[in-house]
């Protein structure tokens, strides 16, 4: 067969149980618009158009035949290769889609159940808190109480401790400044007896009590009594003391005074004297016991602001243990809707 441009034919060679195909391709060129014929070898073989290959003359043919059902067969055997192998690829892709989409799947159930054990634990905190916001409320107010009363308790305790060991106090400082007085009379012992074993905090306030004692003790004397004679060793300091005032008195006063009105006198400004001392010492122990129980509460007082401050520490980390657990759940949530999504796409895909 022969057109204007090409030439197309299928020589047919014979060999042993063998058929070639060839294609001759013959052109006609055309230069500076000069046409000419090229000319053709005549064929000594068998040749096939290819508008004859559809001619039933071939049907008879036996090796054009089996040439035709070699192609079919590995036409056909390649075609069911590559569907095998295009099945496999399928079967590959589906089994590694199917892996992922369970892998997923086992990631979201893991996740989704590390949050509920998360939600179930801040359910659990705060029902704790709770009861521990009831138990504090509950045994604070039962703990306040007691320490109220063991407040008043110790303030009673330190009032009536206070109250006493300043009575005594003042009643040792009234005795030392009786005895003082009684000395500057020239009085150091009173029936050969020291003035300490005579006085004591219940009878050093006594002027009679002490007036009846020193007049037992030198109202025969003869400076007391102006009479002649001689005075004991242990009296002559008093009547040294006597001379000087009791002269001295008569003189100021101008009048005639009794040696016991003037012994009762000076006895009773020395007692007054030691009332006096007494009741400062009464003042300087009261003050000393109000500050040493000032500075227990005040102790007591840090030691209770210690727990309120330790307290609160405690609230604030809870709160920020609550805002940490908040933030995981929020990182999670946002890291399931992610690979949600995720799981979305590779379905769509």
């Amino acid at each position: 067969m022969q057109k204007y441009g090409c030439t197309k034919k299928i020589y047919l060679h014979n060999g042993k149980n063998n058929c070639a195909l060839y294609y001759n391709f013959n052109h006609k060129v055309n230069t500076h618009r000069k046409t000419y014929i090229t000319p053709h070898h005549t064929q000594t073989s068998r040749s096939l158009c290819e508008c004859d290959t559809q001619s039933s003359n071939y049907n008879k043919d036996t090796g054009m035949k089996s040439v035709m059902q070699q192609f079919d067969d590995r036409t056909s055997q390649r075609f069911e290769e590559y569907k095998e192998r295009l099945k496999e690829k399928r079967h590959k892709r589906k089994e590694e889609r199917d892996k992922n989409i369970q892998k997923i799947i086992e990631e979201d159930k893991r996740e989704k159940s590390l949050e509920q054990k998360i939600e179930r634990g801040c359910l659990r905190c705060g029902c704790a808190l709770g009861g521990v916001a009831a138990s504090v409320g509950i045994f604070g107010t039962i703990a306040v109480k007691e320490l109220t009363k063991a407040a008043i308790t110790a303030a009673e305790i330190a009032a009536k401790k206070a109250g006493s060991a300043a009575m005594v106090q003042a009643a040792e400082a009234g005795v030392q400044a009786l005895i003082k007085g009684l000395q500057e009379m020239g009085i150091s012992t009173l029936g050969r007896k020291e003035l300490v074993s005579y006085f004591t905090a219940e009878n050093y306030t006594n002027a009679v009590h002490i007036n009846g004692l020193i007049q037992t003790e030198y109202n025969g004397t003869s400076c007391i009594s102006l009479s002649s004679g001689s005075v004991p060793v242990t009296k002559e300091q008093f009547c040294t003391w006597w001379t000087q005032n009791f002269v001295r008195a008569k003189d100021i006063t101008g009048k005639q005074l009794s040696a016991n009105d003037f012994i009762k006198k000076a006895v009773e400004k020395i007692v007054s004297n030691a009332k006096g001392v007494a009741g400062d010492a009464a003042d300087t122990a009261t003050k000393e016991y109000i500050k040493a129980s000032t500075i227990a509460a005040e102790s007591t007082y840090a030691s209770s602001q210690i727990a309120i401050i330790a307290s609160v520490v405690t609230i604030l980390v809870i709160v920020l243990v609550m805002i940490i657990i908040y933030l995981v759940l929020r990182y999670r949530r946002k890291r399931k809707m992610n690979k949600k999504a995720q799981y979305t796409k590779l379905l769509k895909a």
